[in-house]
C-alpha cells in the first residue's frame, strides 16, 4: 500500500520536514477560501488504494483549522483512500473533555466524533492537555510523549541542585516524568483560575530556596499560569535562573509581553505550533519530525509505537 501525506496550513514547515524524513514529497492540495468565506480543498493527486497521512495541528484559529481537517479528510475518502491517519500534534478544544459546570458541551468528544465522521480512522496526538481524551475519543488514539526529546534539551541547563517546578497540580504527572528522566526533584505549585487568563497563587510544596528550577507544563497558552507560578517561585527564594519547558507554545493574547518582562533565561519548546521566528523571546525550539516521521513509518510498517506513546 502506498505511503501518500498532506498537509493543511496550520503548519506546513514542520510537515515538508517530516516527509523529508520520509523521502517524500509533500501531496498536492488546493485549499482556497470563496468570496463569502467558504472554505474549498481539493486533493491533486490519486490517493485510491494509500496509507494517507493528515498533518494538521488544531492551533489558532482553532476552527478554521479544525475544518481543513476535517475537509481535507473527508476528500481523501471520497477519493478512495484505504487507510486515513490524522496526525495532530496540537490537539484544540482537549481542555474541554468534561462539564464543569453543568450546562455545557463535551467539546473534546464532539471534535473527536467531528474528525470521526469525516473518514479518519486513527488519530495521533502529541501531550495531550488530559490524557481523559483517550477515554473519550470515538476513535483510536496514539498519545505520543514530547518529553524525552524535551527533556534531553533541557539536560545542558539543569544544575546539580534544580528542581522541576510543575505550576498547577495538572502538570504534575508531567513534572514527574520530566523529574525521572533528569534525576530531580519535584515541587509543586497550587493555583486557583480566575478567568482565562489570570491565576492566583495559594502556595508551593516542595523546597526551592536556593534552587535553580526548571517549570515544565504541557501547553503554554496566554502565559498567566507561567507568571503566577514564577512569582510565587521567586518569593519562596529560588535562583534567577529560569527555564520553562512546555510542548505547545501557543502564546496567544499578552504571553509574549508578559514573558518578555519575566525573569526567563530560557524557553524550550517544540514546533507543533508554527510561530514568527522573530519573536522576541529566548526560545529554543525542538523539531517533532523526527518523532512523528518515526510514527508515522512504523504506523504504515504495522510497527509497535509501545516505546513512543504516552501511559498515563
Amino acid at each position: 500500500m502506498k505511503l501518500t501525506v498532506f498537509s493543511g496550513s496550520a503548519n506546513l514547515s514542520l510537515a515538508k520536514v517530516v516527509t523529508e524524513k520520509l523521502g517524500l514529497q509533500l501531496g498536492s492540495r488546493v485549499l482556497q477560501r470563496f468570496p463569502d468565506g467558504e472554505l474549498h480543498v481539493e486533493i491533486q493527486e490519486s490517493v485510491r488504494g494509500h496509507d494517507v497521512y493528515l498533518i494538521q495541528p488544531t492551533s489558532p484559529p482553532v476552527d478554521a483549522h479544525l475544518l481543513e481537517l476535517l475537509l481535507l479528510a473527508d476528500a481523501c475518502r471520497r477519493a478512495g483512500a484505504t487507510q486515513l491517519t490524522a496526525i495532530v500534534p496540537y490537539f484544540g478544544y482537549a481542555r474541554q473533555d468534561r462539564r464543569a459546570r453543568g450546562r455545557e458541551p463535551i467539546s473534546a468528544r464532539l471534535v473527536s466524533d467531528l474528525i470521526k465522521a469525516s473518514g479518519v480512522q486513527r488519530l495521533v496526538a502529541v501531550d495531550l492537555h488530559t490524557t481523559s481524551l483517550e477515554g473519550i475519543s470515538s476513535i483510536p488514539l496514539e498519545h505520543l510523549s514530547a518529553v524525552p526529546i524535551l527533556a534531553e534539551a533541557a539536560q545542558p541547563w539543569v544544575m546539580g541542585n534544580a528542581v522541576v517546578v510543575s505550576p498547577d497540580l495538572g502538570a504534575v504527572k508531567l513534572a514527574e516524568r520530566y523529574a525521572r528522566s533528569l534525576h530531580l526533584p519535584v515541587a509543586i505549585v497550587h493555583k486557583t483560575r480566575i478567568s482565562g487568563a489570570e491565576v492566583s497563587v495559594q502556595g508551593i510544596v516542595g523546597d526551592v530556596r536556593g534552587r535553580t528550577v526548571l517549570i515544565i507544563d504541557d501547553m503554554i497558552s496566554t502565559g498567566g499560569t507561567i507568571e503566577a507560578a514564577i512569582q510565587a517561585l521567586r518569593a519562596a527564594g529560588c535562583l534567577p535562573d529560569m527555564t520553562v519547558v512546555a510542548s505547545h507554545a501557543l502564546l496567544v493574547d499578552s504571553a509574549v509581553e508578559r514573558f518578555r518582562i519575566l525573569p526567563i533565561r530560557r524557553l524550550i519548546v517544540t514546533d507543533s505550533i508554527d510561530r514568527p521566528m522573530d519573536l522576541p523571546l529566548p526560545l529554543q525550539v525542538v523539531s517533532l519530525a523526527p518523532l512523528l516521521a518515526e510514527v508515522i513509518e512504523r504506523l504504515h510498517n504495522n510497527r509497535s509505537l509501545r516505546d513512543l506513546i504516552t501511559h498515563g
